[in-house]
């Protein structure tokens, strides 16, 4: 089926004529594209149709204040769309996911896929980036300005897996092994999946090689390959209790992101044909 033709809607939405059949839990599946990193908008962000176009107009302000807007809009778009599947440029995103699954009261054990563990804080960054915060925010740790604007409750420690996040800052790597969050490599995953209640998977595509996965602003050696993820997608999908999924992406500014953009629909396809 082609993709339809497209009309604009309200907040720099695209809304498009077809989508997805209502889900099990009635509402309507939707891919949802957030063309942003760290609040600001990435050109050629190529998503596959349809999908609809989440890009508010954003204040000025900190990338903290801008994305609390961001995140805001999108968790009013989970929140109305069964099984999502959210494409954007940071993994700060799952505050956005979770705040919109928390609204209709789901409260899913998330399966965070990375090759860094995001769990930084101003504290034990070396940085001060905040794209390496956000699996710590959303714990309740360290900066809490996008949660209050999204109105996100956090998560509690047993209910996180860190898949891979072979590359940890050394304050950081210390703030993961004294949290209560699950960290473990790719094949033992499933292994640690709880036995009932819904999942949320989040996928940043630097968890790859870079050497299956170029165009990567902090790529990290080492990875496992696109198959390996796309096999941990497979058996996620079929436990039938994935609730929503989203990526954070490859930079399209980058050599070779034809190249990531083809990888990631492959590791993704798992998930985006079970939906």
């Amino acid at each position: 089926m082609s993709a339809p033709t497209d009309s604009s809607g309200p907040n720099g939405r695209e809304n498009h004529l077809y989508r997805r059949p209502t889900s099990r839990y009635g509402w309507s599946m939707s891919i949802l594209k957030v063309p942003f990193f760290m609040g600001e908008r990435m050109p050629g962000f190529a998503v596959p149709h349809p999908h609809d176009l989440v890009a508010p107009e954003l204040p000025d302000g900190s990338p903290q204040e801008r994305m609390a807007v961001l995140y805001d809009d999108v968790a009013a778009e989970v929140e109305q769309t069964a099984d999502p599947i959210i494409y954007c440029g940071d993994c700060v995103v799952i505050i956005g996911v979770l705040a919109g699954l928390q609204r209709r009261d789901i409260y899913p054990t998330l399966v965070f896929f990375d090759a860094h563990g995001d769990f930084n804080t101003w504290e034990t960054s070396p940085t001060g980036f905040v794209g390496g915060m956000p699996l710590a925010m959303v714990t309740g740790r360290g900066e809490q300005t996008i949660l209050e604007g999204v109105g996100l409750k956090p998560v509690q420690d047993h209910r996180v897996i860190l898949v891979d996040g072979r590359d940890l800052d050394p304050r950081e790597a210390a703030l993961v092994a004294a949290s209560q969050i699950t960290h473990v490599g790719i094949d033992e995953v499933m292994a640690h999946i709880p036995t009932d209640g819904p999942l949320y998977v989040h996928v940043d595509t630097d968890v790859v090689d870079p050497s299956e996965m170029p165009a990567e602003n902090y790529p990290s050696p080492g990875g496992p390959g696109v198959s390996d993820v796309r096999g941990a997608m497979a058996a996620l999908a079929a436990t039938d209790r994935v609730v929503a999924f989203s990526i954070s992406s490859w930079n399209p500014t980058l050599p070779d992101a034809e190249v990531a953009a083809a990888a990631t629909l492959e590791l993704a396809t798992p998930i985006l044909d079970r939906f």
